[in-house]
């Protein structure tokens, strides 16, 4: 199982990648992550900043 750190404002997450269904810009530099069997989260950095941690996490 790999897991990868995404940081949000609100605090950090360690999320399993293979849990990542989607990734979708949101407001203020933020991209929102959707997490299968789950609710979406807000973390911070844009959607291929996002992308880059998730494929080298």
């Amino acid at each position: 199982m790999k897991f990868v750190a995404l940081n949000s404002r609100g605090g950090n997450y360690l999320v399993v990648a293979s849990n990542i269904a989607w990734l979708r810009a949101a407001e203020n530099g933020q991209t929102t992550v959707g997490i299968v069997g789950g609710q979406p989260l807000l973390v911070t950095g844009s959607i291929e900043e996002v992308a880059q941690k998730i494929l080298e996490g």
